[in-house]
């Protein structure tokens, strides 16, 4: 045996049970994040809004985070993975609100004009005599 000398409390000797030599039993918590599904990377809807009109890239800024959120969920970053999915759900929603807005808009702006030039004779008079024929002769030429 060593020659190395131990102390212990006064009430307590080794192998007897000593309430002041016992340590509180302490828990252990594992946070494994959510369980649940993994989150969606909105691919297929960021390609739609990137081939079809694609107003200020917003499209393309989907496509790419959508790919990102693919990335990071093949890595096993859930936390990352779901920031991504997220700003990919928000651009995918502006540029299907732009993609439907625009060509909306401009029908709406066709409908008008044709009504208004349907019903107007006489709009063109600012042209001078013969306004609307003087007019017309400048897109025949």
């Amino acid at each position: 045996m060593d020659n190395a000398t131990y102390s212990y409390p006064s009430d307590c000797t080794p192998l007897t049970s000593c309430k002041a030599a016992r340590k509180p039993a302490g828990s252990t918590v594992v946070n494994m994040g959510r369980t649940g599904q993994p989150p969606r990377d909105y691919l297929v809807w960021s390609l739609c809004n990137t081939l079809y009109v694609n107003f200020c890239c917003l499209g393309f800024l989907a496509l790419i985070y959508s790919v990102k959120a693919r990335d990071q969920m093949t890595l096993g970053d859930l936390r990352a993975a779901r920031e991504c999915s997220d700003k990919a759900k928000w651009y995918n929603i502006l540029a299907s609100g732009w993609n439907l807005l625009i060509p909306l808009l401009v029908v709406v702006v066709l409908v008008l004009l044709l009504v208004h030039l349907g019903s107007a004779e006489g709009s063109f008079d600012f042209f001078g005599e013969d306004g609307y024929q003087s007019f017309m002769k400048l897109f025949s030429r």
